[in-house]
């Protein structure tokens, strides 16, 4: 493991303000690496001139596709009716365009019922009330997404977080992306996979003791809450999938209670975690649509980014805002297919809540096509009863951004200039200072740290440029140095782990940088993208090579790491490697701290393992 190395806070201001990060456009789609990231490139480059074109009325439209299996989907590009389109494909294209279309990976649903898991718990009684108990419930952990865990409720001190090892393992049968945050409520894990199936298991032995199939893969955290008048049914755990259905099943069971699609755009997926509120379940909807939107038979873009409300009870729809407006026709690139504008906006991060304000802020995504609308690469305020704009903060404008364009590839649907793709994807966190003031904080992924305020239509409080230089002279990675999925605050800093490498702390009263921790000598060798997450005295976040890391919150020097890139024996029997921690951060709750290893944004460290710590 490389050597941290320290910068004190005078040192760190002196060196920050130096810093000039503006740099060009981004290069091609780093993002469009990952097996969905690759798959929906594939389909918009092999598959559109047929499937969703209405001169082809024949070919089954992508949303029906989507709803066969994987291995039907394989097996008609291999030995089916669509082996001779198959056959200009890889062996590897050809399952993960069956990945991507089914949300699923091969083989995953014949092996991922807990029903034939080895290690089932002898008994599964009534779920302990999650209010009377310490919790890790669902993403933020608050409603107010702080990520950060009170002393009596972490049941970890920073004497002891050096003791921690490994106390159990879960293996995700067939997975090819651990790539969700668990849940741990009760007692219990409630684990996310990208496999289609959702797990309760049991908090200190990993036994298991349900799983519900979903109709996609589940990247988003789970939210258990109370609901009344449902039976047996007193806790409900919500989520939702990647092909846009919300869910709502008996915590204690995982029977369901409803189901509902809440986006028909083939391309839309849910990936952060719905935030439920006084009877409402509030859904952010992102897509698939600026991975590779430039091929030449895709009619890009449509898909507009958009948060919807629905009843807790019943998962009827109350209201939906979408992001920009409606996309009207353009132009028709060289081969003919129509193009639309405006897009975009797509909402990548769990809402927070504000009950003073009665509203939810959230993040939202770059512009595929121009003009770029004013709500995109903003944070939005939304009132809870209407889902009326209440007003935005945009912190990148004119961001227009499509994967696959380049020097090489100037099609009509490829934005000019192309990017520099500054989604906003971690969740706004609202914190109460000492003297009453509340700050609304969110990272960017060029490196700045900015602060709104709630109380006043989101002005500017302060904002500060946290992330280093790389020094790799493509000027790409001076545009994503910095912040992605998300950061922890107590009630003195905000803590943010930073794509260039290592972990920034800021103070929120003021915006000063008081520690930085690089985790490599040479900023950009190392991504420490992961959402943050902190108890007090320490806080925690997995880099691009699977090590997880315990830092100071006091000076950021480093407690504690674990290297998570290897097998391990698992409580399922199933076959478990660990990898990159480029998303979802760790869960920490009585004394044990869980976490996902195998999630790559970049590269091919993926791994499919839940690790469950403990000091003692």
């Amino acid at each position: 493991m490389t050597r941290l190395l320290r910068i004190t806070a005078a040192a760190a201001a002196a060196l920050f303000t130096s810093f000039g990060l503006s740099g060009a456009a981004r290069a091609q789609g780093v993002r469009s690496m990952g097996g969905t990231e690759s798959g929906i490139g594939l389909f918009e480059q092999h598959c559109m001139m047929c499937h969703g074109n209405p001169n082809v009325p024949r070919a089954p439209q992508p949303s029906v596709i989507r709803q066969m299996s994987p291995e039907r989907i394989y097996t008609a590009l291999s030995t089916g009716l669509m082996k001779a389109q198959g056959a200009t494909l890889t062996e590897d294209q050809r399952k993960m365009l069956a990945t991507f279309l089914s949300g699923r990976p091969l083989g995953s649903l014949e092996q991922g019922a807990a029903k034939d898991m080895p290690n089932q718990c002898a008994s599964n009684p009534p779920l302990v009330p999650p209010e009377s108990e310490p919790a890790w419930n669902g993403w933020g952990v608050t409603p107010a997404n702080t990520r950060f865990e009170p002393a009596d409720a972490a049941g970890l001190t920073p004497e002891q977080v050096p003791h921690l090892k490994v106390k159990w393992a879960f293996g995700i049968p067939n997975g090819l992306s651990a790539y969700g945050q668990p849940s741990i409520v009760s007692g219990r894990v409630f684990l996310p996979t990208d496999i289609g199936y959702v797990y309760s298991l049991n908090a200190q032995t990993g036994c298991v003791y349900w799983s519900y199939k979903t109709e996609g893969y589940t990247r988003t955290a789970i939210t258990i809450r109370p609901v009344k008048g449902m039976g047996d049914t007193h806790y409900a755990a919500y989520f939702g999938d990647g092909h846009s259905f919300a869910y709502a099943v008996d915590a204690r069971t995982g029977k369901q209670l409803w189901k509902t699609k809440v986006d028909d755009d083939f391309i839309s997926r849910i990936t952060a975690a719905p935030a439920v509120y006084d009877g409402v379940v509030y859904v952010p909807v992102s897509s698939s649509e600026e991975f590779s939107a430039s091929a030449p038979d895709y009619p890009c873009c449509t898909m507009r980014g958009n948060v919807v409300a629905l009843n807790a009870k019943t998962g009827k729809l109350i209201w939906r805002t979408y992001l920009v407006g409606v996309p009207k026709p353009t132009v028709k690139n060289a081969a003919g297919v129509q193009l639309y504008a405006p897009s975009g906006g797509d909402v990548w991060d769990s809402p927070t809540i504000d009950a003073k304000r009665h509203a939810i802020y959230f993040g939202t995504g770059d512009a595929q096509a121009r003009p770029v609308p004013i709500t995109t690469d903003a944070v939005v305020a939304l009132d809870m009863k209407t889902g009326k704009i209440i007003w935005h903060y945009q912190a990148e404008k004119n961001d227009a951004f499509v994967g696959g364009c380049g020097p090489k590839n100037e099609s009509a649907a490829c934005p000019k200039p192309n990017g520099p793709d500054q989604d906003i994807g971690n969740s706004p966190i609202l914190r109460t200072l000492s003297n009453g003031k509340r700050v609304l904080v969110f990272g960017t992924k060029n490196g700045r740290v900015i602060a709104l305020d709630p109380d006043d239509k989101g002005k500017v409080l302060w904002a500060t440029k946290v992330a280093p230089p790389a020094a790799n002279p493509n000027p790409f990675y001076n545009l994503l140095n910095g912040v992605v999925w998300g950061g922890a605050a107590d009630d003195q800093r905000v803590y943010y782990g930073l794509h260039a490498g290592g972990m920034v702390a800021v103070d929120l009263a003021t915006g000063k940088i008081d520690w930085y921790t690089p985790f490599a000598p040479t900023p950009g060798t190392v991504a420490s993208s992961a959402a943050t997450s902190a108890i007090a005295g320490v806080a925690f976040v997995g880099d691009g090579n699977g090590v997880i890391h315990a830092l100071s919150t006091t000076d950021g020097h480093e407690l504690w790491s674990y290297e998570t890139n290897h097998t391990y024996d698992t409580v399922n029997k199933v076959p478990a490697h660990g990898g990159a921690i480029d998303g979802a951060g760790a869960a920490i709750v009585n004394g044990m701290l869980y976490i996902g290893s195998g999630y790559a944004v970049v590269g091919s460290k993926t791994g499919n393992v839940l690790i469950a710590f403990s000091a003692n």
